[in-house]
């Protein structure tokens, strides 16, 4: 998926194999003739959307143009080894009954980023600070690289539509593990990732993202049963708010405002995805 991101989708596009099948779904997007020029220099199939339909939601879309046996979602701000796939496919067929897998992802300085815990998890979950140094399975994936076998991605109906941005890599992986199989951390498939810099930086991004984000906590913590969803949220929110490096920073306080309006919006209307976000000044 991309939004605003052809200055750093040529180094993606650049490091996966040939002989891979690519499609780039922008999510209307100011930069689309930037990436539609990658697009035709890289021989990748662009789909291109009138406004932002939401991360997992363009992901879902992109699937459904795949004749392949894997997807594999990565975000635009992201490298490969040049091993990387082959080593993805061959953890998929040394581990037939997962479904999911996650590679080794690392910062621009080589440290493992790596997921330990979710939201929708029970805290006994959450894994050990490091990452595993060798193949593991594990109860939560990233979305920022996520291999997933076609037919199980087909099988729960791909990500929820009614989570725009954020928390759509929690919910689909508990989805698959619980419908389909196990999900993987592969320790010797890298992938290099920037963050921070597929949609933009600015504080009206910020902002956008901060309200999805609170949004998000509430709709997919409710789905799945979290005890005391919404009041925790709720406090979540307040305490950041109120903290002492909010109150000195006018970026964090609009961003935690924002925040704080997603989890009040996604109670409002019961996280039903159809309230529109306030900040206009991206299209939602």
């Amino acid at each position: 998926m991309s939004f605003n991101s052809s200055a750093v989708l040529d180094r993606l596009l650049r490091s996966i194999p040939a002989t891979a099948s690519v499609i780039i779904v922008d999510n209307g997007s100011e930069d689309l003739d930037a990436t539609r020029a990658l697009a035709q220099t890289h021989h990748a199939q662009l789909v291109s959307n009138q406004s932002n339909a939401g991360f997992g939601a363009a992901c879902t879309q992109g699937s459904r143009l795949s004749k392949t046996e894997f997807l594999f979602f990565v975000n635009p701000d992201s490298t490969l080894g040049a091993t990387t796939i082959a080593q993805l496919e061959a953890a998929a067929d040394s581990h037939p009954e997962a479904s999911c897998f996650n590679p080794r992802i690392v910062n621009r300085y080589g440290k493992t980023k790596f997921k330990r815990r979710s939201c929708l998890l029970q805290a006994a979950q959450t894994m050990r600070r490091e990452a595993p140094t060798q193949d593991s399975e594990v109860p939560v994936l990233s979305g920022a690289a996520l291999f997933v076998r076609k037919t199980a991605f087909d099988q729960v109906g791909g990500f929820d539509d009614n989570i725009f941005l954020y928390h759509e890599d929690d919910d689909i992986t508990l989805r698959l593990r619980q419908q389909v199989g196990a999900a993987w951390f592969i320790s010797e498939a890298p992938v290099m990732h920037q963050g921070g810099h597929s949609s933009g930086r600015s504080a009206a991004v910020a902002a956008l993202k901060a309200w999805h984000m609170g949004r998000s906590l509430v709709y997919t913590t409710t789905k799945h049963r979290i005890r005391s969803a919404y009041r925790r949220a709720i406090w979540s929110a307040l305490k950041q708010l109120l903290s002492p490096a909010t109150i000195m920073s006018k970026r964090k306080f609009y961003k935690n405002r924002a925040f704080l309006q997603g989890v009040l919006s996604a109670h409002d209307d019961q996280g039903s995805g159809h309230q529109p976000c306030p900040y206009a000044i991206i299209q939602p």
